[in-house]
């Protein structure tokens, strides 16, 4: 349910009559939630995303490869197919997706994708927001930790509530909250506060109240 705010407003027209209107504002919807891929830390795929450039080879048919850049529309075009569809899928996906297009045009192709100039969509990205001295969107890495991410991120500021952190994640398609205590972690040294991060994980970082 959306919550409505009415603003009324009066003004004089240049014939000296009095115009009366009203404007209605109201909130926006929520951000989709977008489930990343790898929901295990030890299963990650790598998803390609806009900005990133793809090497696509088909093989024997060196007319139709080349290097591709993502456009922001997550669309690549080859001399053979149009708008290719690529952002959010696994190089090997893409593969044999590909191959099934070419198939009207070549006889059994085979497809290899790779990537270069890793972006990933945004989604997959990790965010953190708040009090961490370059609060930033920081590209996953395999086997990322919350440590990693609080040196990529050049840690808390001194009026960071490291403590009072949350974690945002997709789980199950639902956003799920948890509570990180980076205090502990990088101030204090307690390595146990170390967890596994994500792909498309949120960090959330307050400032203290003194």
């Amino acid at each position: 349910m959306y919550r409505f705010k009415s603003f009324c407003y009066v003004a004089t027209a240049i014939v000296g009559t009095s115009i009366v209107g009203c404007s209605t504002s109201s909130s926006l919807p929520q951000a989709t939630t977008r489930p990343s891929l790898t929901t295990d830390v030890n299963q990650y795929q790598y998803l390609i995303g806009p900005g990133d450039t793809l090497t696509i080879f088909v093989w024997r048919n060196p007319e139709v490869s080349g290097q591709f850049v993502v456009r922001p529309d997550g669309k690549v075009t080859t001399s053979l197919v149009e708008d290719i569809d690529v952002a959010g899928k696994t190089p090997s996906m893409l593969a044999r997706e590909i191959e099934e297009q070419l198939s009207t045009f070549i006889n059994s192709p085979r497809v290899t994708v790779s990537v270069n100039n890793f972006s990933g969509p945004l989604s997959e990205q990790v965010r953190v927001i708040g009090e961490a001295t370059n609060p930033s969107a920081v590209n996953y890495t395999e086997h990322m930790t919350l440590l990693d991410l609080m040196i990529a991120v050049g840690g808390l500021t001194e009026f960071a509530h490291g403590n009072g952190a949350k974690l945002v994640r997709v789980v199950d398609g639902k956003q799920t909250t948890y509570s990180l205590d980076i205090d502990d972690l990088i101030r204090n040294g307690d390595i146990a506060k170390n967890v596994d991060i994500l792909p498309g994980d949120i960090v959330i970082i307050p400032e203290a109240w003194f």
